[in-house]
This record gives C-alpha cells, sequence and structure tokens, in this order.
C-alpha cells in the first residue's frame, strides 16, 4: 500500500479537473481527495497498491492532457481505513 501525494500547475482550476481527478479514481481501485489550492494549483493524494495508484495517476495524465503544464509527485504517508474519493474543500 503507498499514498502518493501529487500536486498540478497549468489551467488547472475551473475546468472539471477536480472532477475528472474524482470521476477517474472510480475506474481504479484507489482512495484519496483532490482539491484546489489558493496559489491556482490542484492538489490530491491518492493510496491504494502501487500498480493501480501508478495506473490512476497515467490514466489521470491522459485525461487532462493540455491543462497541466507541471506535476510534482511525492510520497505520502498511508491514511488507515480511508474509503472512497472525494473532492475536498
Amino acid at each position: 500500500m503507498i499514498r502518493r501525494r501529487a500536486v498540478f500547475q497549468g489551467r488547472v482550476q475551473g475546468v472539471g479537473f477536480r472532477a475528472r481527478a474524482r470521476d477517474t479514481a472510480r475506474a481504479h481501485p484507489v482512495t484519496g481527495w483532490v482539491r484546489n489550492e489558493p496559489d491556482g494549483t490542484v492538489c490530491l493524494e491518492a493510496q491504494g497498491e502501487e500498480a493501480a495508484v501508478r495506473a490512476y495517476l497515467a490514466d489521470l495524465r491522459r485525461r487532462v492532457s493540455g491543462l497541466v503544464e507541471r506535476e510534482f509527485a511525492v510520497e505520502a504517508r498511508v491514511v488507515p481505513g480511508e474509503h472512497g474519493f472525494t473532492i475536498a474543500v
């Protein structure tokens, strides 16, 4: 089990990015959240088996192609007992 935090820069707010991230997560066995940040970026955390998290992020990248100018990702602490993937506020 791993958890990855990713921050996306570019034209990522006001274009349905968070909804795409949530909807894409439904097709993968991952949990986590996505939210807009005050600096104009979008941050998400995805948790699951390593292959599932990698597949989710790859699928999301394809779905938001053209919106993201830069992405930063790091490992994060696993959240025990987390369920679902939500849009956080």
